[in-house]
């Protein structure tokens, strides 16, 4: 490599003092300057790599893509990666690979241009990241247990119906058989009644155990109309026990939305038993919740929960959404803002605006996938 190649001593001064890891290349690629901080994120010396190609500090992917921007750079000078900083994969002397976040600038003096990266160490960051998401995982495991066993004892009341009904046929079972010449038929019929019955308790309890358990797998494309009636059993069971009319508005032929369907109903199931609890300081004769989907006007999937209770004040409402905001007594202050936060990690928002002409109304909007209706 030519002497005149090298950095000056003042900027290789000035290499050396970077915190990042500076790594200074030709327009091949070749190393011509290599800081203190590089070997102590890459484990070489300077001597070690310098006139070597910097594909040496990348894995196999990033350093064909790599050497691809700077050549297209040479010739075309049209600046794809210079200036701008990206997330790669850097590779150890060790060989050990680990996050990095990449920026790379022109150096003009000379003619080719030579290019310097800054390299930071994204592994801590990215730990963090991870660590962050399953607690926030957790938190919405612990929600969603919160949510339904908030919504026990009606939920009691509706899987007492359905066994009821079996004990009940089951008798009229023994009755007829007991009988001298007993009617098969009456007995097929009622046997058929027990087994519809058991469906219905074993679906009630299937949603329940969908709800509560982890979320796990891609999202895929859902309809909005169908996640809110597969609720409806567990809804019916906390409005019913609480002596509040439900209504369902839903609008047909809306488009389908990219989701983890249970967290969704997570989302929803928290909104509506949110609007019973406020409701139960209405007058019972008063007492309304409506579920409303719709389409908006830019093409988003909207749906909202309003209900006819005292609404949220006006001290409350700047932190409506904080985590451990709540008038509760026993609650978490949880369930709204790991709400809004599922929403926004569907790329959606959840919003508060009054009801009208009193209550609270809560609007969920998620971006709809391409391609059509449900």
């Amino acid at each position: 490599m030519p002497a005149a190649a090298q950095p000056s001593d003042e900027v290789q001064a000035l290499l050396d003092a970077a915190v990042d890891g500076v790594v200074l290349v030709d327009h091949l690629g070749c190393i011509q300057s290599f800081s203190r901080s590089a070997e102590q994120l890459f484990g070489y010396r300077a001597q070690e790599v310098l006139g070597r190609n910097v594909g040496v500090l990348m894995t196999d992917q990033d350093r064909s893509a790599h050497d691809a921007f700077l050549a297209r750079y040479v010739s075309t000078r049209v600046p794809h990666i210079i200036g701008t900083g990206r997330e790669v994969s850097a590779r150890r002397k060790d060989g050990s690979v680990f996050a990095a976040f990449l920026s790379v600038g022109v150096v003009r003096d000379t003619e080719p241009p030579r290019f310097v990266g800054f390299i930071q160490d994204r592994t801590l960051q990215r730990r963090t990241g991870e660590e962050a998401r399953r607690l926030q995982e957790r938190l919405g495991h612990v929600s969603r247990l919160a949510t339904v066993g908030e919504t026990a004892s009606g939920l009691a009341h509706e899987l007492n119906q359905p066994l009821a009904a079996i004990a009940n046929y089951a008798q009229a079972c023994e009755r007829l058989l007991a009988r001298p010449g007993a009617d098969l038929e009456e007995v097929r019929e009622a046997l058929r009644e027990i087994a519809s019955q058991a469906v219905r308790a074993g679906d009630i309890i299937r949603r329940l155990r969908g709800l509560a358990g982890p979320h796990r797998g891609p999202r895929e494309p859902a309809d909005i109309n169908t996640l809110v009636t597969e609720l409806s059993d567990l809804v019916k069971s906390d409005t019913d026990a609480h002596h509040v009319r439900y209504r369902l508005e839903l609008t047909e032929g809306l488009p389908k939305v990219e989701t983890h369907g249970t967290q969704i109903q997570q989302v929803i199931l928290n909104l509506v038993h949110n609007a019973v609890e406020a409701l139960k300081e209405t007058p019972d004769k008063d007492r309304e919740l409506i579920v409303r989907t719709s389409r908006s006007d830019d093409g988003d999937v909207e749906l909202s929960v309003s209900d006819t209770g005292p609404g949220v004040s006006a001290t409350l409402l700047p932190q409506l959404f904080e985590p451990f905001s709540t008038t509760k007594p026993d609650g978490t202050g949880l369930g709204l803002a790991i709400s809004r936060t599922i929403i926004a990690q569907h790329r959606g928002t959840l919003s508060y605006r009054p009801n009208v002409p009193r209550g609270a109304c809560f609007v969920l909007r998620l971006p709809s996938t391409r391609g059509g209706n449900a």
